[in-house]
This record gives C-alpha cells, structure tokens and sequence, in this order.
C-alpha cells in the first residue's frame, strides 16, 4: 500500500486518507493504486462495514496530477490502462456504505468521485468545480450521467459549461453534500455518521447499497462509455495542449484562435 493513502479501521469504519497534501492530494498512479486497493480490500473484508473517504492537509483532492498524466505510463498487469480507470472499476460496484468528508478543493476527479459516495459532507471551506471544458475535455467518472440524477439536468449542465467554482452553500442547496461543518467539525461529525450506520449488519448495509446501485448501473456504464469516447476524442487535441500549456504558464488560455 503506498503512503500516498492511508487506512484506519475502528470497530467497523475504514477511515481512507489521500495522502499527498503538498500537492493537494492531487492523483498519480500510486494514489490511484492505493485508493483500488482500499475499496478492493473493504468489499471483501467482514470487519469493514463503512468507508470513510478523506483527504489530509487542507484539501480533498485537486485531482488528477497534470505532470504525472502527461508522464509516458507504465505498463500494467492488470488490465486496466491506467489506475485511473482500474479504481473507476472499483468505485462503480463498491458494494458497501461510502461516505465522503471534503473541504478545501475538490477539482476534477476530487469533485466527480464525491458522486458515487452514499453521503457527502462538506467543510465551510469547500470549494468544488468541474474543470472539463476549460481543459477542452469532457467530462469522467461518469458524472454526465450521476450529477444529472443528483442535481437535475439544467443544474448539472450549468456547472459542466461554465467550470465555476461551487461552494459549500452551494454544494449543500443542490444536493450535492449533505450537510456542511466547520472545517475543524468535519471529520469528527463524518466518522460520528458512520459509526452510526456502522452499527448495523454489515449483510443488510451491502444488500441495501446492491439496490441502490443496480438503479444505476446501466445509466454509469453508457456515461462512462460516452465519456471514454470524449476523451479519447479531446485528449490531446490543439485545445487540450492549449489549456495544459496554460496551465503550467499560469495564464488564461486562448481558444479562440482556434474558431477559425
């Protein structure tokens, strides 16, 4: 298990820290691999009835690592191309309660991974977007199909045109978290809530959590296919080096150059 997530078991609940706050927890392959292992590891383990999804430091998570995405990758043995999509896989059909505790960013795939948790609570501090677009990307982890479920289609279009930013109030009067804390009250109240469910058969959590995701399976799988189509699309292309170019020089980019 890599350093960059830690795990913590208390009577029931499985505390799951990304663990990279210098770079705000920001996503490279051994943190991905971490994350796979620890939802793999949770579905199978009897004494895990809970997860509880955090992140160290300041930050949920600024999401993926631009240097480490434009790294040539490593060849891998299981299957997957990346540990992006191997902990994709895993999320989907994660068949036990996952409960998220945010504050601070949550870019990205720290903002898209909150949609496949069963309760989202939020620092005061918490500041969510959807940098899709802006990257000249589209959207992942299937949240075209998850946010509209959550949110509504025109709120969930909304945010993925524009790419601002949602804050705590915000994030709580969409929908999108359940409830919002001082940073400081975040995760004591998060691991309070889990001990809470903890306390009940692990049997009943997971068959109750299969029902709530056989109504969405189809809906994620096409999203997800959609979404790989997108990418494949948009990943690399003139808009996307702009944007990265952008990025890494600190300075808006300029897309309208290529309108013409």
């Amino acid at each position: 298990m890599s350093d960059s997530v830690l795990r913590d078991l208390d009577d029931g609940v499985l505390t799951v820290t990304l663990n990279r706050p210098e770079k705000k927890n920001a996503f490279d392959d051994p943190q991905w691999d971490g994350l796979t292992q620890s939802l793999l590891e949770a579905r199978e383990d009897r004494a895990v009835a809970v997860v509880v999804v955090t992140g160290a430091g300041r930050d949920f998570s600024a999401g993926q690592d631009l240097t480490a995405f434009m790294a040539t990758p490593k060849p891998r043995d299981d299957g997957h191309p990346n540990g992006y999509q191997a902990c994709m896989e895993a999320l989907y059909t994660f068949d036990k309660p996952l409960l998220a505790a945010a504050r601070g960013v949550g870019v990205g795939i720290g903002c898209t991974f909150l949609f496949h948790c069963d309760v989202v609570y939020v620092g005061h501090s918490v500041r969510l977007r959807l940098p899709f677009v802006n990257l000249g990307l589209v959207p992942e982890a299937a949240s075209s199909y998850m946010l509209q479920v959550a949110i509504g289609t025109q709120r969930a279009a909304e945010l993925f045109f524009t790419a601002e930013w949602i804050d705590a109030e915000r994030a709580l009067e969409m929908g999108i978290a359940a409830r919002s804390f001082p940073d400081d009250e975040l995760l004591p109240a998060t691991l309070a809530k889990a001990r809470e469910i903890a306390q009940y058969p692990v049997s009943a959590l997971q068959a109750t959590k299969k029902t709530l995701l056989a109504a969405r399976q189809a809906g994620i799988r096409a999203a997800d296919l959609a979404e790989r189509d997108g990418m494949a699309a948009q990943a690399g292309s003139p808009e996307n080096a702009e944007a990265i170019r952008a990025f890494i020089e600190k300075r808006a980019p300029d897309f309208r150059q290529f309108r013409s």
